[in-house]
C-alpha cells in the first residue's frame, strides 16, 4: 500500500521558508499533481518525500509508516528527474537494470525485469543503444523504465516532460496516463504546466508561496476556485477578474461596476448594504451580442487561435477576454455587448481574495429566500 501522508510539513533553507505547514493525503493508486508557479515549493516537497531533503518540521508517512528520517534507499518510492539522469556510458538495458544491480539481484531476475519493463514502454528494440543515440522521448521512457524496474509503491516525477517539444509532450502525457492505469501505482507528479495537470491528474494540489492553496479534482479547481490565485492560475486565458459591488435593487442582488450591471437572480434582505467584491468570469462563459447584454465595452484586440478567437473587450477600465468560435462578428473599435449567465459569475472577497458563497435562508420556502455572502 502506497498511501502518502504529509502532516504539517515545513522546510526552511536559512531564513527562507520554502514549504509552509503542508497537510496532504495522497491515496494509494492516485495520480496526484503538485502544480504551481516556479519557486512555490513543489519540487522541494517532492524531494522531501523522496528523502533527498529533510523536513524542518512535520512528518511524512508512506503506507502508514513514518519515513521522515528514513534514508532514500529504504523508501518504497522511485524518482524520475527532469534531466533523466541517465548514465551516458551505459546501454539502455544497463541503465534500466542499474537499481536492481545495486541491490544485488540475480542476473536472471535482472534480465527478466528489464525485458518486461522495456516491452511495456516500447523500448525492446533499443536495449543495446546508449542514451546519446536516443530521442528525448525515448530517453524519458528509459528513465521511467529504470523507475519501474524496482516495482516501487509510488513514482515521484519532477517535471519529466519539460525538455520535450509540444507534440512529444502531448504523446508522452497519453503514455503516462495509460501507464498509470495499467500499473495502478501511486503517481506524484510535479509541474508548472496546467495542461499537464488538468489532463493527467485525478487530483491537483495547487501551491502558492510554499502553502497549498487548494486540493481537488481538475474540474473542482477550474469550476469552483477557492481564491483569486486559483482562478487566475488556471485557464488559458485565465478567469477575468475585476472589482465590483454587490448591491440590493428592488429586493434583488445586482453586481455592478463601470460598464457592468448584472442581476444575480437572488432575492435579498433590503437592509443588506453594498459589498465590495472581486468578480470572476471564465472567458468561454461570455457571449458576444444578445438581447440580455450586461457588460458593455469596446473591442480593443483579438487573437486568432485557429478554431477559436480570443476577443479583448475593454469594459470600464478593465480588459475582459472572451473565448469564442471563429469567425467572431466583431472588429477592433466596435462597441461590444456581452452576455453572461449569473450562475457563471464567481465572487471573491476583495481584501483576502477568498471565494464567497451564497447562503440562502429558508430555501424550502419559496417566498422567503433571502441571500447573503460569506467566505467559503
Amino acid at each position: 500500500m502506497a498511501q502518502i501522508r504529509l502532516e504539517c510539513v515545513s522546510k526552511q533553507f536559512g531564513t527562507a521558508q520554502v514549504v509552509r505547514d503542508v497537510d496532504l493525503d495522497i491515496a494509494d493508486g492516485e495520480f496526484m499533481v503538485l502544480l504551481g508557479p516556479s519557486g512555490c515549493g513543489k519540487s522541494t516537497l517532492l524531494r522531501l518525500i523522496a528523502g533527498l531533503e529533510t523536513p524542518s518540521a512535520g512528518r511524512i508517512l508512506l503506507g502508514g509508516e513514518d519515513i521522515t528520517r528514513t534514508s532514500p534507499r529504504q523508501r518504497d518510492v522511485a524518482m524520475v528527474f527532469q534531466s533523466y539522469a541517465l548514465y551516458p556510458h551505459l546501454t539502455v538495458a544497463k541503465n534500466i537494470g542499474f537499481p536492481l544491480r545495486a541491490r544485488g539481484r540475480s542476473k536472471d531476475e535482472i534480465g527478466e525485469r528489464i525485458r518486461a519493463v522495456a516491452s511495456a514502454l516500447g523500448l525492446q528494440n533499443h536495449l543495446d543503444r546508449r542514451p546519446a543515440q536516443l530521442s528525448g522521448g525515448q530517453r524519458q521512457r528509459v528513465a521511467l523504465a529504470r523507475a519501474m524496474v524496482r516495482d516501487p509503491g509510488a513514482f515521484l516525477m519532477d517535471e519529466p516532460l519539460s525538455n520535450l517539444d509540444a507534440a512529444l509532450r502531448s504523446a508522452t502525457r497519453t503514455e503516462l496516463i495509460d501507464l498509470h492505469r495499467r500499473l495502478g501505482s501511486t503517481f506524484l507528479y510535479v509541474t508548472h504546466d496546467q495542461v499537464e495537470a488538468m489532463t493527467m491528474a485525478t487530483r491537483i494540489a495547487l501551491l502558492n508561496n510554499g502553502r497549498i492553496e487548494q486540493v481537488g479534482t481538475p474540474t473542482e479547481l477550474y469550476d469552483t476556485p477557492r481564491s483569486t490565485f486559483v482562478a487566475a492560475f488556471l485557464g488559458a486565458p485565465p478567469m477575468n477578474l475585476f472589482d465590483a459591488t454587490v448591491i440590493v435593487r428592488a429586493g434583488e442582488l445586482h453586481l455592478v461596476a463601470d460598464g457592468v450591471d448584472v442581476p444575480l437572480g437572488l432575492p435579498a434582505d433590503s437592509a443588506t448594504g453594498p459589498q465590495k467584491v472581486t468578480a470572476g468570469i471564465r472567458p468561454e462563459r461570455l457571449r458576444l451580442r444578445g438581447a440580455d447584454a450586461r457588460l458593455r465595452g469596446v473591442v480593443t484586440a483579438s487573437e486568432n487561435l485557429g478554431s477559436e478567437e480570443i476577443v479583448h473587450v475593454t469594459v470600464g477600465g478593465t480588459v475582459i477576454r472572451v473565448r469564442a468560435l471563429r469567425p467572431v462578428p466583431a472588429q477592433i473599435g466596435d462597441a461590444a455587448a456581452l452576455c453572461v449567465d449569473p450562475a457563471d459569475i464567481q465572487l471573491f472577497d476583495s481584501t483576502t481574495g477568498r471565494r464567497l458563497v451564497w447562503h440562502r435562508l429558508h430555501e424550502h420556502e419559496a417566498s422567503s429566500r433571502d441571500a447573503s455572502l460569506s467566505v467559503a
